[in-house]
């Protein structure tokens, strides 16, 4: 019972349903006090994403080592291609099906928001991309100079901000989405658009087949090997991860599931299933992708240009790479650029992470099946030199 209740989605989900709540029954007065403790809340979190930025993508890059074997730098390359594939995927499947889920226009009856009683502004220490940068630069230069003292300060720093995230921030978040969802039922709209929810929940569930079936189809091509004898083993693993919605905690069962394929070498899948849990996130940037589409068209009436949403594609695979290995990393990692490219503002915010929530155990197995692929093309790119060697 205990692990339901300290379960994140529980806690977003009871959060939404009591912001409702409290939004269709309160007072002008109280709706004040609750867009408050929202500023607030929203200023503190978005205070620590250009910390999370560095914290997260800098040891990332440092810990590719000037080192890094073909096989790792082959690794990462098909993970980024296939979170960026995915997301291109996403994309179009956006601008062909969100105009006909029949969005409600909000804007029409809705009540006017008060204003906030309190305001405590907590500017940022640096613009969203200044952080990208500089942890991109500071990872290259370490990497350059093999300052193994940086290095360990940067892992340091990257422990503090993963227990930044888990002490305050995560659970800060359930507190953020209440009074965000208050207002939104405030104001009348939210009833409006849960229909539309539901949809694109199932939408992007089965995009991940989809793309789980382009992935599996490649590796097949690359390794010349049937891709059923890999992905047949795997619904355990994608059982376990719809369970656990941590690609750390399905390790064990991916490894064995994809142990049992007679078409996979044994060392690349010790090498490639680890390795892929951590930066192979394709089922959730191909579900963040759709999401912000939609929340964009909901909140504010139009749909993110493409030159737009090929710069947040194309920063979002950086941010999977590295993003954390915890329930909802991927969308805590790159909410940076969902603020600074998309222009999200807090309602926008809240209304990603909820959603994002609801499924994101479905997006984790989708990472943690498309590991399969990866292995996969790695048997077909680097068996043979095994053998010869």
């Amino acid at each position: 019972m205990s692990k339901v209740k300290d379960n994140l989605i529980v806690k977003l989900l009871i959060a939404v349903i009591i912001g409702i709540i409290l939004g269709s029954v309160v007072n002008e007065s109280l709706i004040e006090i609750l867009l408050s403790i929202k500023h607030v809340a929203g200023q503190f979190i978005f205070f620590c994403v250009p910390l999370v930025i560095i914290g997260f993508i800098a040891p990332a890059i440092t810990n590719l080592k000037a080192n890094a074997s073909k096989m790792l730098v082959a690794a990462l390359a098909i993970a980024y291609i296939s979170s960026v594939g995915a997301a291109l995927f996403s994309t179009i499947a956006g601008y062909v099906l969100i105009p006909h889920l029949n969005i409600p226009d909000t804007a029409e009856g809705l009540r006017e928001l008060p204003e906030i009683v309190f305001q405590l502004n907590i500017p940022q220490i640096m613009p969203v991309m200044s952080a990208l940068v500089l942890a991109i630069v500071l990872g290259l230069a370490v990497i350059w100079t093999k300052s193994e003292t940086f290095e360990k300060l940067l892992n340091e720093f990257n422990n503090i901000m993963l227990k930044v995230v888990e002490v305050m921030i995560i659970p800060i978040l359930p507190i953020f989405i209440m009074t965000t969802f208050a207002g939104l039922a405030y104001e009348g709209g939210i009833t409006k658009q849960l229909p539309v929810f539901l949809k694109v929940i199932v939408i992007v569930i089965v995009g991940h087949f989809i793309w789980l079936t382009v992935l599996y189809t490649i590796a097949g091509i690359i390794s010349k090997k049937n891709p059923a004898e890999v992905f047949k083993h795997y619904g355990p693993a994608y059982l376990t991860a719809v369970g656990t919605m941590s690609s750390a905690a399905t390790l064990p069962v991916a490894l064995k599931c994809a142990r049992k394929s007679s078409v996979l070498d044994q060392e690349i899948v010790d090498f490639a299933i680890p390795i892929g849990s951590t930066i192979h996130l394709c089922g959730s940037v191909l579900t963040e992708t759709f999401f912000v589409m939609t929340i964009s068209q909901i909140l504010y009436g139009q749909l993110p240009s493409f030159g737009t949403m090929l710069l947040f594609i194309i920063l979002l695979g950086v941010f999977a790479v590295g993003a954390p290995g915890v329930p909802g990393g991927t969308v805590m990692a790159s909410l940076g650029i969902v603020i600074s490219v998309l222009g999200f503002n807090d309602a926008g915010v809240a209304l990603l992470l909820s959603i994002f929530a609801l499924q994101d155990s479905f997006g984790t197995a989708c990472n943690v099946t498309g590991d399969g692929a990866i292995a996969l093309m790695l048997t077909g790119l680097f068996k043979k030199e095994k053998v010869t060697n």
